[in-house]
This record gives structure tokens, sequence and C-alpha cells, in this order.
């Protein structure tokens, strides 16, 4: 049978999933108006800055992007003071991800060790090559249960995940915590931060271990460029390694996996700084709107450092999702995070959060 040369390991794979789309749900609910906040995309959409570069460099769409995008990791190195040698580019963070856990975890031998719950790539991945994944739960208030963590691994661990801030809580652990976890963990463990939300923590000095990252041999700090610099859909991500990890992993990375309109993309991103300050102030100022207007509906809300807050409901969480998506409202249910009791919504424009929470009252009060 043709099933028989298929990796045991991806015969229990599923597809992933992805919920109606805008014009569907308008559609299904004879809708003309729908409002997207379940992505954790940037309010504000996408630089006009960065839109005009793209606009003036479309017409180099033919033509192959220089390997190991050179031009953007100086651009990267010069924006975060740190040498463009020790960073690697990827097509988004997913597939420094992949790259990392294929460079040093060993199938059917070695570990990797993550939270539970956690970003979906790192267990898929690490299935994917053949390894296994070992996850601790978070404690009951969403931080993170150290003393658990060192006792998963073992010596047969190669990699450690850690999302500083966490998703979907929005939890974010102080610098002086990691430090503190990078101090206890043995060396021949790769501990990965994934910042992609650190941009959104205040003060970010406090969380997190960018200015510090050559004190640890062993520390791998990803980035990307979807959420705070609204490039999402250009698919661009980044990791700051040690010499040693930087060199392989851009030997194994393919060539030319980050196309040159997203290189162009991210170079002027980088420079605009009036629509990064934007976009942080009107998360900041989203975030406590959101938050005093959750708590004042009934919901119990969870501190978050990002561009989001996942929330509590006084009524079933499935019953307000349906509600509001009937309304024109997309959040995000976690039954795929194993909780089903939780939702999540990621900060609009202000408008957008005046009518989330408008719909959400309506939707609560209907259900009394």
């Amino acid at each position: 049978m043709d099933r028989d040369l298929i990796r045991k390991e991806v015969l229990g794979f599923k597809a992933y999933s992805p919920g109606l789309n805008i014009e569907e749900i308008k559609r299904k609910y004879g809708l003309t108006r729908v409002i997207k906040m379940a992505s954790n995309e940037n309010p504000l959409g996408t630089s006009p800055v960065v839109k005009e570069v793209i606009a003036l460099n479309a017409a180099l769409a033919f033509r192959y992007p220089r390997a190991g995008t050179p031009d953007l990791c100086a651009a990267i190195g010069e924006y975060l003071n740190v040498p463009a040698k020790n960073i690697v580019c990827g097509n988004g963070s997913d597939e420094i991800i992949d790259l990392i856990i294929r460079l040093v975890a060993k199938p059917g031998e070695d570990n990797i060790v993550a939270f539970k719950p956690c970003f979906s790539i790192y267990k898929l991945q690490s299935q994917f090559a053949g390894v296994e994944f070992r996850q601790v739960p978070l404690s009951k208030d969403f931080h993170f249960p150290w003393d658990d963590l060192f006792q998963a691994v073992d010596e047969k661990t190669k990699v450690v995940f850690i999302t500083n801030p966490d998703n979907p809580s929005g939890f974010c652990a102080k610098k002086e915590e990691l430090e503190a976890v990078l101090s206890r963990l043995p060396q021949s463990v790769l501990v990965v931060i994934d910042e992609a939300y650190i941009d959104f923590a205040l003060p970010q000095a406090e969380y997190s271990l960018l200015s510090d990252w050559q004190n640890y041999p062993n520390l791998v700090i990803l980035r990307t460029f979807s959420k705070m610099f609204g490039l999402a859909g250009l698919r661009l991500g980044f990791a700051v390694l040690p010499d040693i990890y930087a060199d392989y992993l851009q030997r194994v990375k393919l060539p030319f996996s980050v196309n040159i309109l997203a290189e162009k993309a991210g170079i002027a991103a980088l420079n605009d700084k009036f629509f990064y300050d934007q976009t942080l102030e009107t998360v900041r100022a989203g975030r406590e709107f959101l938050s005093m207007e959750l708590e004042r509906l009934g919901c119990k809300t969870f501190p978050s450092q990002a561009n989001f807050l996942m929330f509590l409901p006084p009524v079933d969480a499935s019953e307000v999702f349906e509600g509001l998506l009937k309304k024109g409202i997309i959040i995000r249910p976690l039954k795929s995070y194993g909780l089903e009791e939780y939702l999540r919504v990621s900060i609009g424009t202000k408008e957008e959060n005046k009518l989330f929470i408008k719909e959400l009252e309506e939707v609560l009060n209907g259900s009394k």
C-alpha cells in the first residue's frame, strides 16, 4: 500500500483546519461588516511606508533574493545592536523553529521540552522530526512552573522552548527569572526564548534577554515581523544565536526561503519608528480599555504583556464565541489549547475595541 511509504510519525497528523474567513462569515450570517480580532495581527495593518516600498520593488519579483538575506541581517543587527553574523532570517519564525529542532535533536533518541499549552509549531515540528516532545502544564494562574520544567529535563533533552510573553495567556516572565533558569539548565540544552510579542511588553527591558544574549552560549532568541511590524502575510522572522548555531543554521536553511519583497519590507519596517510608536500606543491603550471593560462585564481577565487578552467569560465560552460571530466579531476560542472555558481577543483599533465590547455585552445579556 502507498500508505506504507509514509513515516509513522506523520500518519497521525491532521491537516490544519482554519475557521471561516471574513467573506464566508459575511455570506453565512448576512453581514456587511466583519471585524477580525482573533489572530494577534497588527491593529493598524501594514505601515504606509512599507506598502510604498513593496510597490516600488514589485518589479523585482522575478529576481531571486540573495541567499542568507545579508542586507536584512545587517539592518536587524544595527536595529538591535547585534552582530549580523549572529542573525538568521527565515520564512516566519516557524521555519527557524523547525530548523533548530532538526539541527540539534536526534530522531528516536532525544527530547524537547515546552510548557502546556504552547505554540503548536513546537510540538508539530518535533513530532515530524521524530523527536519526543514533553510538555509541562502551566500553573493555575498561567505562570511558568520552573521546578516542574527542570524535572522534565534530562540528559537527552536538546531544546527547551519558552514563549515570553506567552500565548494565549499573555503572561511574561521577568528577565531575572529567565537568567535564573539559564543558570540552572545545562549548557547542553539549547534554550529558545520565543519573543514574538516582546515589543508589546512594557517596559521591554525588564522582560527581554536580548541585551545579555552574548552571556549565554546556549541561548537562542526568536523574533518576528508578524506582530508589531504588521508583516504576517509576508512571513518573516529571525533568530539571534551564538556563532556556531548561526553558522550551521545558515548552512542547512533553504537559501531563498525569505522572498525579495519580504526582505525589502522588513528593512523598511525597522526604519519606520512612527508606525512602531503608533502601534505600541494603540495596543497599550486598547489593552487597558479592554481589560477594564471585560472586568466590568463579569469576565475574568488575565494580565497581558502582549497584543491580546485571554479572558474567562461568565457564561459558556462557545456560546459567546458563536454569538459574537453572528454579529460579525471574530475572536479566538481556546479549545485547541485545551482551554475550552477561555477566549482570547486581539487588541484592535479604538473603534474595533468599542464595538467588540458593545456586542459582547449584548451577547452576555442575551445569555442570562
